[in-house]
């Protein structure tokens, strides 16, 4: 409106106002005038809106639009660069004259705003649209890539399974015709080897002649090795019978871990049922096909018939109108026919999508179903295991207190033992040491003192015969003198009172481990004469024990203790 030739000259260039405006609105003449010029726009800007930007903008393009309409697009481009700017160097009080003195229609403007506004937000709803229509569709292409996929495998396991049930059906064939074999030769085996033993049997039982037996031995030699033989026969064919029940075991075996017949089957229906749809909507597009190939020929033939004959003729041309119009009514039956079979064969797709989609979903439940009882069973057996551990744990607890607690009891049933056994001692060595001193005080109580004196003395006179016995018979020169008899009486810790010489001898060996009191009485005899002289001595101290002693001088070597 304000510049109407300006506008036709953008227009007949391809220049669009964002070719050189878009800097102005986005940096506000900062990147493209001088900075005095862009801070006083800027300041305006500030103070009174976005309108000092679109009156700039009107003033610039009126003070050049001479200079415009003789350029074309590059030389406006360059002018707008770098001519607009070097024209400004002068100071901004000229452009923003200009730009006061621009008139323009306010409301229209809030009017070509809200317009700008709502197709925009169109534009970004169409994008929005846009974006998701596309992200449906490269969702949709997954789906269908997913689908052929599964399709393919459903395929190759069913084809898979076929092949293998096809072999082990030969395979079963093969083992039937080796076993019906096997059991024919074993059948055979057993019937010569009952055979021969019917003829060994009725051989034992004919009676023999007197004179030479009526079958020879060669024959019987002959009928024992068809038994042995027929018996090897029967054995390799229990053999083979036993080999063919194995592989047919085996087979069994391989058979129940093939998948389930239910399961084929359902997958072949739906193989089959795909096939079909597709058969069908290939025979209903090449049918359509070929309608349209036809209409398109027949069309041609009426156009190449109708193109010669009277062209100015009114009838003529009204039939060959009424003609058009039937082949062109014909041609758009057809093309709806087309879309008619294009839709119902993506009904079909889509039918047959769904029939996929809900089978592969049911046994996805199925499968959930199952995985979902198992963790039940699961959870219960984990429970299960949970409280028989536990059961385990306080058992164990238990048994550990009670062994703990029977520790114990043997510890201090040993600690008792032992309490009890140096109780047990201790009265042992009181019990010995009151016999010990009961033995003391009964021989004291029963022994006489001064009679085992009287006894010593008696045995000494005796002694004292025997000496002057040996007197008379040996020399003086001979004789060795007697200095005297020494006579000890003492105690002896735990030992009994000597009665006889033989004690008395070993009294004296338990002198040093006692202490003893001891009365000593010496015997002196004088050899030159009859009569020896006795020197008594007794001394009595404690009655720990009594002994008598008798010596002789050194010379003599010899000394009696009694």
């Amino acid at each position: 409106e304000q510049l109407p030739e300006l506008h036709m000259h953008f227009q007949a260039q391809s220049f669009h106002t964002s070719m050189y405006a878009s800097s102005w609105f986005l940096t506000i003449f900062l990147t493209s005038f001088p900075l005095p010029v862009a801070t006083r726009i800027f300041d305006i800007f500030m103070c009174e809106g976005l309108e000092i930007v679109f009156r700039v903008g009107l003033a610039i393009l009126q003070m050049n639009q001479t200079e415009l309409i003789q350029l074309d697009m590059e030389g406006m481009l360059q002018h707008f660069q770098r001519i607009i700017p070097n024209q400004l160097d002068s100071g901004p009080d000229k452009v923003i004259q200009a730009a006061y003195q621009v008139k323009y229609n306010a409301k229209k403007m809030k009017k070509l705003e809200k317009e700008y506004t709502t197709i925009k937000s169109k534009e970004m709803e169409e994008q929005v649209e846009i974006k998701r229509l596309r992200t449906e569709n490269r969702l949709l292409k997954q789906r269908i890539d997913t689908l052929e996929k599964e399709s393919a495998s459903l395929a190759d396991r069913l084809i898979q399974g076929q092949v293998t049930r096809a072999q082990e059906a030969e395979e079963n064939y093969l083992v039937k015709r080796e076993l019906a074999t096997v059991k024919q030769q074993s059948e055979e085996a057993s019937g010569q080897l009952e055979q021969a033993k019917n003829t060994i049997r009725q051989l034992q039982q004919q009676p023999q002649a007197k004179g030479a037996p009526r079958y020879s031995e060669e024959s019987v030699l002959q009928l024992e090795t068809e038994l042995v033989q027929a018996r090897l026969k029967e054995a390799e064919s229990q053999c083979a019978l036993k080999e063919m029940q194995d592989k047919i075991l085996d087979i069994e075996k391989r058979n129940t871990s093939l998948p389930d017949d239910t399961n084929v089957a359902r997958l072949q229906e739906e193989l089959i049922g795909v096939k079909l749809r597709e058969a069908e909507a290939l025979t209903g597009l090449k049918e359509q096909r070929q309608q349209v190939r036809d209409l398109e020929e027949h069309w041609q033939r009426h156009m190449a018939r109708t193109a010669g004959r009277w062209k100015d003729a009114s009838k003529k041309n009204t039939m060959s109108e009424l003609q058009d119009e039937l082949m062109s009514v014909r041609l758009r039956e057809a093309e709806a026919q087309a879309e008619l079979r294009e839709t119902r064969q993506r009904i079909l797709e889509l039918e047959t999508q769904n029939q996929i989609h809900s089978n592969h979903l049911r046994r996805g439940e199925q499968e959930s179903r199952s995985h979902q009882e198992r963790v039940q069973t699961l959870t219960v057996q984990n429970k299960d295991l949970h409280v028989q551990l536990q059961e385990i744990k306080r058992r164990q607890a238990e048994i550990e207190c009670k062994s703990k607690e029977e520790v114990m009891a043997v510890r201090l049933r040993e600690a008792d033992n032992i309490a009890a056994m140096a109780e047990l001692q201790q009265q042992i060595s009181e019990l010995e040491i009151e016999k010990e001193e009961e033995k003391v005080q009964g021989h004291l109580n029963h022994t006489d003192s001064s009679q085992y004196i009287r006894d010593l003395k008696d045995q000494i006179s005796e002694l004292k015969h025997e000496i002057f016995s040996l007197k008379g018979k040996r020399s003086l020169a001979n004789q060795p003198s007697f200095d005297g008899i020494h006579i000890v009486n003492h105690y002896v810790g735990d030992e009994s009172y000597q009665s006889s010489d033989e004690d008395g001898v070993k009294a004296p060996t338990l002198q040093d481990t006692q202490p003893r009191s001891s009365s000593r009485v010496r015997l002196r005899p004088n050899l030159g004469d009859t009569d020896s002289e006795e020197e008594e001595e007794e001394e009595d101290d404690d009655d720990d024990g009594e002994a008598l002693r008798l010596s002789v001088p050194p010379s003599s070597h010899k000394s009696t203790t009694v």
